[in-house]
């Protein structure tokens, strides 16, 4: 199943559980895949409680340090595709009798890291 997502700024965490969990059958047992097709989000779990969105993102920043990138088209957002390349294009989370299973504070989350772009992303349910 393929998604779209509008994203509303440069950097930004967006809670996908609800959305995607409305697309898994009933019944179903098995691994749901999310996967952002692109190079500069990525999707992950996240504890999203008041404020830890920010937390997360002003992490991310301190990782990648600001120097001088050999990015070839636009070296201002090399660490935007770093970032991605670290956090990951995909994510698998089990499903049983049609729900993710997730821990108690657990989100499947897009990050953005290069908007607002509007993301495509592909569910991928594998039943067992």
């Amino acid at each position: 199943m393929d998604l779209s997502v509008r994203t509303q700024s440069k950097r930004q965490v967006i809670d996908l559980t609800d959305q995607i969990q409305s697309l898994i059958p009933a019944r179903t047992t098995g691994l749901a895949t999310l996967t952002v097709l692109h190079s500069a989000a990525a999707v992950t779990t996240a504890n999203l409680d008041p404020g830890t969105d920010r937390d997360l993102l002003d992490a991310l920043d301190l990782i990648i340090p600001i120097r001088p990138w050999r990015h070839p088209h636009d070296p201002e957002h090399a660490s935007d595709h770093l970032l991605a390349s670290l956090i990951g294009p995909s994510v698998s989370l089990p499903i049983q009798a049609g729900k993710l299973l997730t821990g108690t504070w657990q989100r499947l989350v897009l990050i953005e890291l290069d908007g607002p772009k509007t993301r495509k992303l592909r569910l991928t349910i594998t039943d067992s």
